[in-house]
């Protein structure tokens, strides 16, 4: 099973949510070779009911897995700010993410983030996987946080990003981290647009459709992860494109369907 560990479903937080943009973007998803992905979406993303509804409606539901049509599994998940600078993310059966993102209502804006350990108590709460999203990038400071507090993490997300900005830095903290922890070191893309699909992705050897089988499956080290070899020219692209397409919304333009066409063409 090819996995995104992190994924968004939107261009950007700010922006309103499409149905067409997100339907292309899993269609590119599927064709990039992924058997699965992590929705990690923002959790004071705009409109992110609106996304988990869609995607419920369109999709068929295997434990904890939403099928889409094209055969693309999603595991529902979200990415949460901290008060002390850094991103943790989620991934859980969708009735806990939408809970959890609506207990959070009141920590959504800069200011009023959680502290990593109260949001963690939060988490306890629920049945979801736990882990730091990109924890050695500026400015997040996770990795300074107590030992007794970092050991409740589940998983550490070494990021496709990061990685092709600076890899062997990436992996040497990211790895470091994670023995000294004794957690699993995944990996997604963190994309929010299709070209980065890919870049990096992890491999486990058996297919899963529940929080729990996928848990075991880290934990008993039954994966690997690959790195593209276009990894940094399929990053700065994406970096690219998403700029471009902010701009086209921001003059009025239709950023989607100039994509959809594209895709059609």
């Amino acid at each position: 099973m090819r996995l995104d560990f992190h994924t968004h479903g939107k261009l950007a937080k700010k922006l309103p949510f499409s149905t067409a943009y997100t339907d292309w973007l899993f269609d590119e998803a599927h064709r990039a070779g992924l058997d699965a992905l992590c929705l990690t979406e923002h959790f004071n993303t705009l409109q992110f009911d609106d996304l988990y509804g869609y995607l419920s409606s369109v999709s068929r539901r295997t434990e904890d897995v939403l099928e889409l049509p094209n055969g693309l599994r999603i595991f529902p998940g979200m990415e949460t700010d901290v008060a002390e600078g850094g991103h943790i993310l989620s991934i859980g059966p969708l009735e806990a993410i939408l809970e959890l993102n609506h207990r959070l209502e009141s920590h959504k804006e800069k200011g009023n983030f959680l502290p990593f350990a109260q949001l963690m108590d939060l988490f306890g709460e629920y049945p979801v996987l736990v882990g730091c999203g990109h924890p050695y990038r500026t400015p997040g400071h996770v990795p300074e946080l107590p030992q007794e507090q970092l050991e409740r993490l589940q998983f550490l997300d070494l990021n496709g990003k990061d990685l092709a900005l600076d890899r062997s830095r990436t992996e040497e903290l990211t790895y470091a981290l994670g023995r000294q922890l004794h957690i699993p070191v995944v990996s997604g893309s963190d994309t929010h647009q299709a070209v980065q699909y890919g870049c990096v992705t992890t491999v486990f050897q058996r297919e899963v459709c529940s929080v729990s089988a996928l848990k075991a499956e880290m934990d008993a080290g039954r994966y690997e992860i690959q790195l593209s070899d276009t990894a940094a020219a399929q990053v700065r692209t994406a970096c690219l494109l998403k700029r471009s397409l902010k701009e086209i919304h921001a003059l009025g333009g239709d950023y989607v369907s100039i994509l959809t066409k594209e895709a059609i063409a």
